[in-house]
This record gives C-alpha cells, structure tokens and sequence, in this order.
C-alpha cells in the first residue's frame, strides 16, 4: 500500500511540473519561453500589416504611427484597375477627407465616388485621421468605386479611355442605358443625370491623358466647364498630372485656366505646385492664343521699350511668365 502511495504522489507531481517545464515546439527546436509572448506581442493591425506585407521585408519590425515622420507618403491601389499610385506629403493628422481630396487629383476619381478601406477596417469615416486607423508610413490603402447606379462600369470604361465603351454607358440625353434608378427619371433630372455622368467620364479620361475620348465626350456635349463636388474641372486634373494631349481640346471648348476650386486652387497653382513649370507655360500659351485667335505664340509676347535697370543693364518685361 505504501509503494502505491508513493507512485501515485510521484505521478501528480509530475503533471503538476509539466505546466512549469517548457515546451519544446515540433521539429526539435529551441524550447520556447512562455513570457515571450508578452514581450514581442503588437496590436493586431499592425500584425495584419506585416502578413499582407505592408511593411515590406517581414524581418523588418513595424514603426509605431507616434514615431512616424512629420510628412511621408502613401500608396493607393485603385482596386478595379489594379493601378497603384503614390500619394506623398501625408501626415499623421491627416484626415480621411483631405486624403480623398488629394486622390481627386492624384487618381482622378471624384470625391464623392472614392471608398476607402484600410486593412479590414471597413469603410474609413472622413473626420477620422490616419493616425487613429493606424496608418504607417509606405503603406497600401484600398481605394473602391462606389457600387450603385452604374458607376463602377463608367468609371473602368473612362480609365480604358474606350469612346465605344463609354457611348453605351449613359452619357448623353438619347442613350437607351438604364439603372434602376435613372429609369424612372424624365425631363430636366433625366438632362442632369446623363449631364453628370458626361462630365465624369471627361474628368478620368482627361486625367489619364485618353486626348481621342476627350474629344469625344466634348463632341457630344460634355460641360468642360463643370465641376466636381470639390469645385474641379478636367482643366485641374490635367494640370496635376502634365496631360499635354488634353489642354488644346479642352481650351477650345471654352476650359477657364484661373477657375478656382473650393480650395482656391486654379489650374495654373495646381501646376505649379506640383512643379510642372513646362506644362504652366504651355497651358498658358495655348490659352491666349486662342482667345485671341493667334496661331503663333511669337505674336503674344509684347516687345516693350528697353528700360535700363538699376545696374544699368538694359532689359525687357516679358507679358508671359
């Protein structure tokens, strides 16, 4: 009985000290130290970030948004093209909304149709800013087209610059396109309606530098002069990218080179801003030329009298910038 006994108590200490000893993971490797993981654990976005591999090399710890440079850059990946584009002089306060405003300009879709989505974060809410969703630094943000009323296929066939594809898709007054939410409009909110899609599917053509749709859509009757729900035209859009193809046919059809968006940007600030100094010029050219009705940009440069300078050199003022 006493021999039982001792086994009995020789067996329970031994599973009582299973717990402490540690455990020596498959394959033989090194016995892992049961408070390590209280050391190396991290929030779970951030564990998220390096699986997708936001952060690039996985060997590579993830920075802390407190510890993020004052400004940085981002990547954003229209997801129904797969386009990938780089959207600099982010911060950390930085809204939601401001971000969709300079992808307006840096992707070419309109504000109102971006959603943006972050990891599994759902949809990111405009007053929130990068730093509350955790945003690093180089990472990848998910950009999607709204989903209703037809605009994903309109928005895919202006970033294709498809005139044939794009005459199928509801943008002027005689098109046999219907969704379930246009097909009970008439009159005056039918013209909008087509109106409005026109004059999107002339902002990203025009963005995307697609000069032969641009003339298409300007044909048919698409408002150069509209305005995107942040105040602006395809002459903006243009300028931020350097689309030399697409000024003339928009400053023939009436494209005002100092609209101002809600902002108060113009076309001209936006290229010059964004260090375009050859697209300004040109842009600037072409647009007195035809307002004026010259064909040579020679005829617009005024030849003042030599005025001498302080220095005594003789010099001109030219008109032009």
């Amino acid at each position: 009985m006493t021999c039982e006994m001792t086994r009995a108590m020789r067996r329970s200490a031994d599973v009582a000290g299973a717990g402490a000893r540690p455990r020596r993971p498959k394959g033989g490797g090194p016995p892992q130290d049961p408070k390590a993981g209280a050391r190396t654990a991290q929030p779970a976005s951030r564990a998220r970030a390096r699986a997708k591999g936001q952060s690039g090399d996985p060997r590579v710890s993830i920075p802390s948004p407190d510890l993020a440079p004052d400004v940085f850059f981002l990547r954003v990946k229209l997801e129904e093209t797969g386009e990938l584009f780089r959207v600099a002089n982010c911060r950390n306060d930085m809204t939601v909304r401001e971000l969709k405003e300079e992808l307006d300009l840096v992707v070419g879709i309109p504000f109102n149709l971006q959603r943006l989505h972050f990891l599994d974060q759902g949809i990111l809410m405009d007053d929130a800013t990068l730093k509350f969703y955790d945003v690093i630094p180089g990472a990848v943000i998910s950009l999607c087209i709204w989903h209703y009323d037809g605009w994903t296929e309109l928005v895919l066939a202006a970033v294709e610059g498809d005139p044939s594809k794009l005459s199928c898709l509801g943008i002027s007054e005689d098109t046999f396109y219907r969704t379930a939410n246009s097909q009970h409009f008439k009159g005056e909110q039918w013209r909008q309606w087509t109106a409005q899609r026109a004059f999107v599917a002339l902002y990203i053509s025009a963005h995307r530098g697609h000069a032969d749709a641009v003339r298409y859509l300007l044909e048919l009757g698409a408002n150069c002069l509209g305005k995107s729900p942040l105040g602006r035209t395809p002459l903006h859009v243009i300028a931020a990218m350097g689309r030399m193809d697409c000024i003339r046919p928009l400053l023939e059809h009436g494209a005002y080179i100092h609209e101002r968006d809600s902002k108060g940007e113009t076309p001209i600030t936006i290229a010059r801003r964004l260090k375009r100094e050859h697209f300004e010029r040109k842009m600037f050219l072409l647009y007195w030329m035809i307002k004026s009705g010259s064909k040579d940009p020679n005829d617009l440069v005024v030849r003042g009298a030599p005025e001498k300078s302080s220095s005594g050199n003789v010099s001109k003022s030219p008109v032009l910038p």
